[in-house]
């Protein structure tokens, strides 16, 4: 897909360097770049009004991702998706996000419980309305309550390297009513929560990440299906 014209995604000279990457992950994840596309870094620097230096330390990150395959001197492209990566990232983010809610559960205050409420109200009204984006940024908002809570950088730092490449999946799933069972168990994280049973808090935010798997697995009967 070409590069979005400026006036679409114009956004300030002061643009840093994380907004840059938020940017373009976004626009990988949302399909405005497609798998195999080639990403110019003046092209994307013109897109978003910044110099090629933070597109350069974006992209970087995005590869680290996985969203991202560059050649030097050769090319910078959009990553097909990888079903074995896609496993391994599920598998790490249903792990670490049932440690931050551990973590988290004892230093959750009311007002965390009402983000985390108000977040899930968010997700439910984009899922029927279908609107991925609106959904996966409601249900981005509802786990970061937990992560932040649990104060663990490292956990912070693993699941902004995996979270993407499973972000390409639910917009699949969110696009459609798919992902109500998703709701379902937000509601139950947050009961649990609130009790201050961390330890089912836990299992029911790891549940909530393995709903995935199912996913993972249509994608991959699809590309043996390709392949045969």
């Amino acid at each position: 897909m070409p590069i979005p014209a400026e006036s679409d995604r114009a956004l300030p000279r002061s643009l840093l360097r994380d907004d840059a990457y938020l940017a373009l992950r976004t626009g990988i994840i949302d399909g405005t770049f497609a798998p195999g596309e080639r990403l110019n870094d003046a092209e994307l620097g013109r897109w978003l009004g910044v110099s090629r230096t933070p597109i350069r330390e974006a992209i970087g990150r995005l590869e680290r991702a996985g969203l991202v395959q560059s050649k030097p001197g050769s090319y910078t492209r959009v990553s097909p998706l990888d079903v074995r990566e896609a496993r391994a990232a599920q598998s790490v983010a249903a792990a670490l996000h049932e440690l931050a809610v551990r973590e988290a559960v004892p230093s959750l205050t009311a007002s965390d419980l009402r983000a985390m409420r108000e977040a899930n109200q968010r997700f439910t009204e984009a899922l029927n309305a279908r609107n991925a984006e609106a959904a996966l940024g409601a249900d981005d908002d509802f786990h970061a309550v937990t992560v932040t809570a649990s104060a663990n950088p490292v956990t912070v730092t693993v699941l902004e390297q995996v979270t993407p490449l499973l972000r390409r999946l639910e917009r699949i799933r969110f696009s459609s009513l798919d992902g109500r069972g998703s709701v379902a168990l937000h509601e139950q994280i947050i009961t649990l929560c609130e009790a201050g049973d961390a330890d089912a808090a836990g299992r029911a935010a790891r549940e909530n990440w393995q709903a995935l798997l199912p996913l993972v697995d249509l994608v991959d009967a699809a590309a043996d299906s390709q392949a045969g």
